[in-house]
């Protein structure tokens, strides 16, 4: 297989480099011994974090985009306008805290509201599609993070590690570097089968010790102690069914690399392109059917040449350079969006027709502008939900519509088995064709 090299050069030979991997041909022989005889329905939960700017993002009329047009932030979109679909009124009812909407972006939790907890999460969206979609791969979900200069604290995410979140309410950290999904995805030096199983062995010993003395300590602890403590063992007993999938997949070599390992330190828009590059491969050889991907913001700004935080950029008010800032991070956003969507239309999948033919990509925000908790930015894209309205803006005629009403209409059209979802009310009709 012909091999594509990454240097340390420049950008636009970077770019260049990551989406010509996508049309190597050799890359359906990447594919696991797994796949199955139908291509299955991919799911990709893209999330950033402050919203878009309020007057000159956001379309005004709903319809057709062909009859409407696309705003100024929406234009790098133009190609894809028959293939996205933006939705209006829907609110995040569980999301009270402006700094910190992206920990219930994908559950609709109340984090706060909880009696007697400080802080309670629950289950997201992702991670339920994962139990049904992810059954049969190597991955349930991939869940992806980033890396930011502040540690994410100007990022519009809150605490979070990623926007994935596991059955009892626990972040799952995310993958925040280009270099590690490169060597979780691909066959590395050093993937001994051998080795890999003694490692687990080892792991699962040390979980055995720990949960034997934590039993003994049970005994002993008062009720909110022991509360604390079965949350502490619902976490092991994640991680050891991590561990048992591990051992099932030790001996199924993964795929080798289409291209060499790129650098430690590739940040922003460069480190955006190539992980969403290998979103793409990892769906193409069936490593995973579900993604979530938080996406960076300050480090994106960065290497846009802004030198603003993500959060004061979010105050524009009528700071007439901070809201040129904020309109030229809404077209850098759509314009990435947009080069990811022709990548998902160029890459095949394993029968031929294009991968985008097979996924529903939903990419938004907890918030809608600067820290606006109403009304949430929602666009929708992919094939894989073919009974799913394309190419219009769509105003729901409730204000305050449940953002879970959107996610639920999403699982279900992924063929998801579910009646709710979080605090849903019900599924969103308008979005669904006659």
């Amino acid at each position: 297989m012909t091999c594509l090299r990454i240097h340390p050069m420049t950008r636009r030979s970077f770019l260049r480099a990551g989406s010509a991997l996508l049309a190597l041909p050799g890359l359906e022989s990447l594919a696991s011994a797994t796949m199955p005889g139908a291509a299955p329905t991919r799911m990709i939960f893209l999330g950033g974090g402050f919203g878009f700017t309020k007057d000159s993002f956001y379309p005004t009329k709903a319809g057709t985009f062909a009859e409407i047009g696309l705003t100024e932030g929406l234009a790098p979109l133009a190609r894809h306008q028959q293939d996205i679909t933006m939705v209006t009124n829907l609110t995040n009812l569980g999301a009270t805290d402006p700094h910190g909407g992206s920990c219930s972006y994908l559950t609709g939790a109340n984090v706060a509201g909880t009696p007697g907890k400080r802080f309670h999460n629950s289950i997201s969206c992702d991670q339920l599609a994962a139990r049904q979609l992810g059954a049969d791969t190597r991955f349930p979900s991939l869940v992806l993070s980033a890396k930011e200069p502040d540690g994410g604290q100007n990022s519009g995410h809150g605490p979070g590690l990623s926007l994935s979140w596991d059955d009892s309410g626990n972040p799952i950290p995310g993958i925040e570097r280009p270099l590690d999904l490169y060597r979780t995805l691909f066959a590395t030096p050093g993937d001994d089968p051998e080795k890999i199983h003694q490692l687990l062995k080892n792991k699962q010993s040390i979980l055995d010790l720990v949960q034997l003395d934590g039993s003994s300590l049970n005994r002993r602890l008062g009720r909110d102690d022991r509360e604390k403590l079965d949350e502490y063992f619902t976490g092991l007993r994640q991680v050891e069914l991590g561990l048992e999938r591990q051992a099932r997949w030790a001996d199924t070599p993964k795929p080798g690399a289409p291209f060499d390992a790129p650098a430690e330190g590739l940040t922003g828009e460069e480190a955006i392109t190539l992980m969403e590059n290998m979103i793409i491969i990892a769906l193409q050889t069936d490593a995973t059917r579900v993604v979530s991907y938080r996406l960076p913001v300050c480090s994106l700004l960065e290497s846009m040449g802004v030198s603003l935080k993500a959060h004061s950029l979010s105050h524009y008010g009528f700071s007439q350079p901070r809201i040129e800032a904020s309109q030229q991070r809404d077209k850098k956003c759509m314009e990435l969006f947009a080069n990811f969507l022709d990548r998902l239309k160029e890459a095949k999948d394993f029968d031929g027709r294009p991968l985008f033919d097979r996924c529903i990509i939903s990419y938004g925000t907890n918030l809608r502008s600067g820290h606006e908790l109403k009304n949430l930015p929602a666009l929708l894209s992919g094939g894989g939900a073919p009974n799913i309205r394309h190419g219009s803006h769509i105003v729901l005629p409730d204000q305050d519509t449940p953002l879970a009403n959107y996610w639920l209409t999403l699982l279900q059209q992924a063929g998801i088995s579910a009646d709710s979802f979080s605090h849903s009310t019900g599924i969103v009709p308008e979005l669904l064709s006659s």
